[in-house]
Order: C-alpha cells, then sequence, then structure tokens
C-alpha cells in the first residue's frame, strides 16, 4: 500500500517524463492517472453546466443540447489537432530533440488560434440560424441564441485548452495537463450556480450564465497550459523565436490533424446528425437524449485518460526504435479500459433510473434518458477497446485508418441505421440509441484487427 501511494503521488506531481525504457505497467500507470483525472474535469464541464441548467427548464437543456451536437464539430477540429500535436511531439521526446518538439508546440499554437478564429466567428454571428438549422422552434431560438453565440465565440479557449493538452501530454507532462484542468473546471462549478440563478451583485442570467462561466473556466486552463509550456527548463524547450512560421512544420502539423480531424469530424457529424433525427420527436427526447450523453462522457472521458496514455507511449516508444514496446503498452492499456468500463457499464445499467433521477424530474425525460443510457452500456467492453487501439494508431501517426474505420461505421452503417430503426421499423427514439450501439462495437472490433496487422510501426512523423 505503501509502494503504491508513492507510485500514485509521483504520477500526479508528474516526476517522470520518459517512458521509453523500464516497466510498461508502471509507464502506464504514472501516465493513465492524471491522464484520466483529467479526463475526469473535462468531463466534468459537461455534467455540472447541465446539472445547473436543467434547474431552469427542459427548453434551456434542449438549447444545450441542440449547441453542444453541432459544437461537436468544434471539438473534432481540436480534438484533430491534439492528436496531432501528440504525435509530433511524443516522437520528438522520444527520439531525444527538446527543441524540435519545442517548435512543433510553437506553430501547434499558431494554426490552433487560426483554424479557432475561422469557426468562431462565422458561429458566433449565425448562431440562431444554427439553431433554426438543428430543429429549434421560434421560442428556443430567441431565448437560447445567446447560449449559442457565447459559445461559438469561445472556440480559442475551446481549442487551444485540447491542443495545449495535447502538446503537454506528448512531452510526457501529463500531470501538467491534469492541473490546467482541475483549474478550469474548479472555476467553471463555482461559477455556473452564480451565473446562471444570480448572487449579489452578479445578476440571473439563466442559460446564457453557463456559457460565461465555462468559458472563464477553460480561458484560464488555456492560460496555465501556454505558460507552463513556456517556462524554461522544461522537457521541452519553447523559445519566443519559435512562433516564427515554419513551413514543414506546419505542413507535417496539418498532415496529421486532417487525418485527425476527419476522424472526429467524421463521428461528430454522425451526432449531428442522430440528435437532428431526436428532435423529430420533441424537446423531451432530446432533453433526455442530452442528459444521457452527459452522464455518458463523464464515463467515457476518463477512459479517453487511458487511451492518450497509450497514444503517448505509442509515440514515444516508436520514437526510440522500439515498436515491439509501443505493441505491448497498447494492448495491455486496452485491457485496463475494459476492466474500469466493464465496471462502469454494469453501475449504470442497474442503476440508470437514480443516475438520472439527479439530474431532472420529469417523468418523460427520465424515461428516455434511462433507455438511452442503459442500450450505451451494453456496448461498453467494446468501447474500451475501440478507443485505446484507434488512439494507439493516432499516437503512431497513422491518422488516415482510424478515419476510414469511422467513416464506414458512422455513416455507411450508423446513420442509415438509426433512421431504419427509429422510422422505418418505428422503434423511435430507441431505434437511435440502438445504431449506437451496434456501430460503436463493430468499430472496436476493426480497429482491432487493423492494428494486429502491425503496418502503423512503419509510419514516419
Amino acid at each position: 500500500m505503501t509502494k503504491f501511494i508513492r507510485l500514485l503521488l509521483a504520477a500526479l506531481r508528474g516526476t517522470e517524463n520518459h517512458y521509453t525504457s523500464g516497466s510498461i505497467n508502471r509507464a502506464i500507470f504514472m501516465l493513465s492517472v492524471p491522464m484520466v483525472l483529467e479526463m475526469v474535469m473535462e468531463s466534468l464541464f459537461a455534467v455540472v453546466d447541465v446539472f445547473f441548467v436543467a434547474k431552469i427548464s427542459t427548453e434551456a437543456v434542449a438549447t444545450v443540447g441542440l449547441t453542444e451536437s453541432v459544437l461537436t464539430i468544434v471539438y473534432s477540429i481540436a480534438i484533430g489537432l491534439s492528436t496531432a500535436a501528440t504525435a509530433l511531439v511524443s516522437r520528438r521526446v522520444g527520439e531525444g530533440n527538446a527543441r524540435e518538439a519545442g517548435k512543433s508546440v510553437a506553430q501547434v499554437i499558431l494554426v490552433s488560434i487560426v483554424v479557432a478564429l475561422l469557426i468562431g466567428i462565422p458561429g458566433a454571428v449565425f448562431a440562431e440560424d444554427i439553431l433554426r438549422l438543428m430543429g429549434a422552434d421560434a421560442q428556443l431560438i430567441a431565448r437560447g441564441s445567446g447560449f449559442t453565440r457565447l459559445i461559438f465565440a469561445s472556440s480559442p479557449a475551446i481549442i487551444l485548452l485540447y491542443t495545449l493538452s495535447g502538446c503537454l501530454r506528448g512531452a510526457g507532462e501529463a500531470s501538467t495537463a491534469m492541473r490546467s484542468l482541475w483549474l478550469a473546471n474548479g472555476l467553471n462549478i463555482v461559477l455556473c450556480p452564480i451565473f446562471i440563478f444570480g448572487w449579489g451583485p452578479v445578476p440571473e442570467m439563466g442559460v446564457i450564465g453557463s456559457a460565461f462561466a465555462t468559458t472563464i473556466g477553460r480561458s484560464a486552463g488555456a492560460v496555465y497550459q501556454w505558460y507552463s509550456l513556456m517556462r524554461n527548463g522544461r522537457i521541452v524547450q519553447v523559445h519566443a523565436a519559435d512562433f516564427k512560421p515554419h513551413t514543414a512544420i506546419i505542413r507535417n502539423l496539418l498532415g496529421l490533424a486532417a487525418g485527425g480531424t476527419a476522424q472526429f469530424l467524421v463521428g461528430s457529424a454522425s451526432w449531428v446528425f442522430l440528435t437532428r433525427i431526436l428532435s423529430t420527436f420533441g424537446s423531451d427526447v432530446v432533453a433526455g437524449y442530452t442528459i444521457a450523453i452527459r452522464i455518458m462522457i463523464f464515463t467515457i472521458m476518463p477512459s479517453w485518460g487511458m487511451a492518450n496514455a497509450a497514444a503517448t507511449l505509442v509515440g514515444q516508444n516508436l520514437g526510440a526504435g522500439q515498436p515491439e514496446r509501443a505493441e505491448t503498452s497498447a494492448w495491455r492499456a486496452a485491457f485496463c479500459n475494459m476492466l474500469f468500463l466493464l465496471g462502469v457499464g454494469i453501475l449504470f445499467y442497474t442503476g440508470a433510473t437514480q443516475i438520472v433521477g439527479l439530474f431532472n424530474r420529469d417523468p418523460r425525460v427520465v424515461e428516455i434518458a434511462v433507455q438511452c443510457l442503459r442500450i450505451f452500456c451494453l456496448g461498453y467492453v467494446f468501447f474500451a477497446y475501440g478507443m485505446v487501439i484507434s488512439q494507439a494508431l493516432n499516437g503512431a501517426g497513422d491518422t488516415r485508418t482510424p478515419t476510414l474505420i469511422n467513416m464506414v461505421c458512422f455513416w455507411v452503417i450508423e446513420i442509415p441505421l438509426a433512421y431504419l430503426l427509429a422510422e422505418t421499423a418505428g422503434w423511435g427514439p430507441e431505434g437511435v440509441f440502438w445504431s449506437v450501439a451496434i456501430s460503436e462495437s463493430l468499430l472496436a472490433v476493426i480497429a482491432v484487427l487493423v492494428f494486429r496487422r502491425g503496418r502503423w510501426k512503419l509510419v514516419k512523423v
């Protein structure tokens, strides 16, 4: 027990950065602990927001759900850039090239800012049109467009929080990324109820107050990450001169990010279509689905921490010329993730009604959320392997393969199946939920088969 506590404290402090030698189990633990806690904090953004927004009205929850379904496109781009950042930085760190790693970080920051502005400005300007396109009625648009507008305006904070975390993870600085999310989410938890319901001199803002709280929290986290990366004496050395555009690095970054972004954009776009199908069944269905998704994210995001640990281990070990160690690391991380999600799936399936009841008491909303959550839980074991193995491929710099797998599973199978089951077969919302569980499970099977072939070991970054 004493040894475990020492390891836990070392992982939280971030005393190790290189994971190309020594015990693989120790490396997974040292990376996974801060990354899992980082993802827990990221998932709390979703849970905290919907918890307080649900106290306003079902319409407010639907506003958040419709906005977030479109905003997943922003998240996809951010995750794609983050994936590229992790692959680049981890490979340079594995090679022992701290200066080139620093130059890569600077180019990630430049690209992130430009992309965020290109997305955020149009999103803020056309907020009402976005809600209308997603099937919102006139009343919801009138009351919720301010929330949508502010969330899109905060795109720089959203994207930088993801991409800088990717840089830190690639450098083995997972504990710093974790602390940045603690800071961001801590501010969100404190400010969310204050801005939504009002307190002292702060007026009651309603649903838009949630957007203000989230934006402030994410901005603070991104600033902390930037400061941490710019400090001297760290494993990644970033200098002011590195912010001059470097064509070769940007081309390499965008090449990797294109695959990573397309990969998650495919998945995100499928969620947009699924939400659009569900919106035809009314706001209660969208609200129940939104609550279930937020609860699911709370468990899936920590699992992404394990997946991100696998990506860093694969990248660093390939950089150090140790492909077999990279493969072993990925399989062990996937097995650990499976054990975690198996336990969570059993807990959520049996306690779905009680868990959903913490967020909403409307019988119809609770019914939909419970149904959605239980169906999703049936695929948790497959989800566990799918996310880790996909991230391992990304960490190797092979972002193209997961993109193709996603296109087949989400666009060719999930969306048509959702419409067929919900509309043609008459299953209603349940048909949409089953389409997600089936397609995600198929994705995991395909990813495992591809990973076993081993072509990712030959990818050059």
